[in-house]
């Protein structure tokens, strides 16, 4: 008798797997590789895993099938081989998947008014029409709360698909999450480094950002375990870095910007943020002392071959709006209201620039030997 592997199919669709109630061709548990040498017959079965405990009696199964239902001179003993399924790749969900633009706010040092244009340009893109989120990741000292006077604001959960979601904070239009709505405002944050980074993912993770076309990040100054986080949980679109034109400010920048463009992280610079770039006293708008240096930020971006997208003067009308907890952007015909507003017009230009020239940013694997 001469055997054909489609005979050899229809004795296998007479063994019926036990646990799932099929027989195993309809399982799709035979693979593709029946191989006929005379009355030698071989293939293999296909199992989610090797240690399965159906694996003896499914292959004695399949010796009796073959030889009652395709001829009983078949030498099928020893001949059937068991192999793994290949497991299918779940791709995990990607975290703010259904935010357009995640923009990093740096600065090499403290005390440059990081925060500041943060949280103004935060509200300049609101004012545009645009849908905003800002998450203030400086763990170690949070000031969005202050600068919108929302302190007091305790976020609520909501609970989707079984999971607790943190709902943002909402004022002037922008979505607000820190770690100040969590803890006393007098209170040091004393937490090790691990507390600070998986405070962070839980903000980030958590968090019921929604649809937003743009979502600030306040990092905290300098380069920190913060910034690994960040880059190694969310796809970032762009880093700003915020200056001074002191010396020590550009010294610091550079650090910065060299830690975003390394190899392993990658991230694209948007431009450099000069602020305190002058002052200018209330009561003569048109006059401006360079009190800290004149286009430190200007020269830096030109040193860097990235764009400058704005400076911002000194204003003492920008402090009083800070500590009030209303940004000085609300007013754009303030000096630093207009300049806010530029400012946000540069950074979507350079979104545009970047996101028509580069493909998506990945997030950073850190790859240990």
């Amino acid at each position: 008798m001469s055997f054909y592997p489609q005979l050899i199919l229809d004795a296998l669709k007479h063994v019926r797997h036990p646990g799932k109630g099929n027989d195993i061709v309809s399982l799709e548990m035979v693979e593709d590789d029946i191989k006929i040498d005379g009355n030698r017959i071989s293939f293999s079965l296909l199992f989610d895993r090797a240690n399965d405990p159906m694996i003896p009696s499914l292959k004695k199964a399949c010796v009796q099938a073959v030889k009652t239902y395709a001829g009983e001179e078949a030498e099928i003993e020893g001949n059937i081989y068991i192999k793994v399924k290949p497991r299918a790749k779940i791709e995990p969900v990607k975290p703010l998947s259904d935010v357009k633009n995640i923009i990093a706010v740096a600065s090499g040092k403290g005390g440059v008014g990081k925060s500041t244009v943060t949280s103004n340009l935060a509200v300049s893109l609101a004012k545009a029409g645009y849908s905003v989120g800002l998450l203030d990741a400086d763990i170690f000292g949070p000031s969005v709360p202050k600068m919108f006077k929302t302190e007091d604001a305790r976020p609520l959960l909501d609970k989707i698909d079984g999971k607790d979601r943190i709902i943002p904070v909402e004022k002037y239009g922008v979505k607000m999450l820190s770690i100040g709505y969590f803890v006393n405002p007098q209170d040091a944050t004393i937490w090790r480094g691990a507390m600070a980074t998986n405070a962070l993912k839980q903000l980030i993770t958590e968090g019921k950002w929604g649809e937003l076309d743009y979502l600030l990040i306040d990092l905290p100054p300098g380069t920190s375990d913060i910034h690994l986080t960040l880059v190694q949980t969310l796809s970032i679109t762009g880093a700003v870095i915020v200056t001074t034109p002191q010396d020590v400010a550009l010294a610091d920048a550079i650090k910065g910007v060299s830690m975003f463009k390394s190899k392993n992280i990658n991230v694209p610079i948007l431009g450099l943020i000069e602020n305190m770039a002058w002052f200018t006293p209330a009561e003569l708008p048109d006059n401006k002392y360079y009190i800290f240096g004149k286009e430190g930020g200007k020269k830096l971006a030109d040193e860097l071959e990235v764009p400058l997208l704005g400076q911002i003067p000194i204003v003492q009308s920008i402090r009083e709006a800070g500590d009030q907890g209303e940004p000085a952007a609300l007013n754009e015909d303030t000096v630093t209201g207009q300049a806010f507003a530029d400012l946000s017009k540069e950074v979507v230009k350079a979104l545009e620039v970047r996101n028509d020239n580069l493909p998506p940013t990945e997030i950073v694997e850190i790859k240990t030997r």
